[in-house]
């Protein structure tokens, strides 16, 4: 197949070598200045990326980055993202029809004056990206016994893009970029990616070695928008 999960579904069967809570503290790791200002680094480094050299990813390097995705934090510790490595150039053609129709429709309503800043923008890496990965959130899984759910469904969803964010992160610090592509039909990739019916889309993104490197957003640079300070209402 050109699809691979890379994590099934954990099993939710506590295990006799799991920590009690009266076991003793661990010394935690001192995060000091110089460490806290290279993470200060990492956060404004981090770029969608849609340009990319077509050099291959070393070997065990992806799968490096998905086992420090999946300490992301999730509601009841339920786990439910699931990664999709796309490597079949059929099921990559599809993805990218998809992409290419939605994008069509997207121009086609953008608001009078901005159409031509539309179509000259770069949104998406699916042609020279070397790696292809799709992310679902399982819906009800049975890991976590459905704790912090009850009320809020969608932290299922939630805790499926701090994985993503753990993984944009991860990749950023090896050199590499990511991009997301949510101009596509969510329904289309699932059906092209042959999975569970029940698994949601939460993205399609291209991963590899950024074209060159910027500290400034791609659409900040083109002209499409500008960051904004943070928003904060205070109560």
């Amino acid at each position: 197949m050109g699809t691979e999960a890379c994590n099934a579904p954990p099993s939710d069967t506590p295990t006799s070598d799991a920590p009690a809570l009266n076991a003793p503290a661990l010394d935690a790791p001192a995060f000091d200045d110089a460490f806290r200002q290279q993470l200060a680094e990492l956060f404004r480094w981090r770029r969608d990326v849609r340009r990319f050299r077509r050099d291959a990813l070393a070997p065990g390097l992806l799968e490096g980055l998905l086992r420090m995705a999946d300490l992301a934090p999730s509601v009841g510790l339920s786990q439910p993202w699931r990664f999709v490595t796309v490597d079949d150039p059929a099921r990559r053609a599809a993805v990218r029809a998809s992409f290419a129709q939605c994008n069509a429709a997207a121009l086609a309503a953008q608001q009078a004056g901005r159409g031509g800043l539309y179509a000259r923008l770069k949104l998406a890496g699916l042609d020279d990206a070397p790696c292809h990965l799709a992310v679902f959130a399982e819906p009800d899984p049975a890991q976590g016994h459905g704790l912090g759910r009850g009320t809020m469904p969608e932290m299922v969803q939630y805790s499926a893009v701090m994985a993503v964010h753990t993984l944009w992160l991860a990749a950023r610090a090896a050199g590499l970029g990511l991009g997301w592509v949510s101009i596509i039909d969510p329904a289309t990739v699932a059906g092209a990616l042959d999975v569970p019916g029940e698994w949601g889309l939460i993205g399609y993104f291209c991963l590899g070695y950024p074209e060159a490197e910027r500290d400034t957003p791609e659409l900040e640079l083109a002209g499409w928008e500008r960051r904004a300070a943070p928003a904060v209402l205070r109560r």
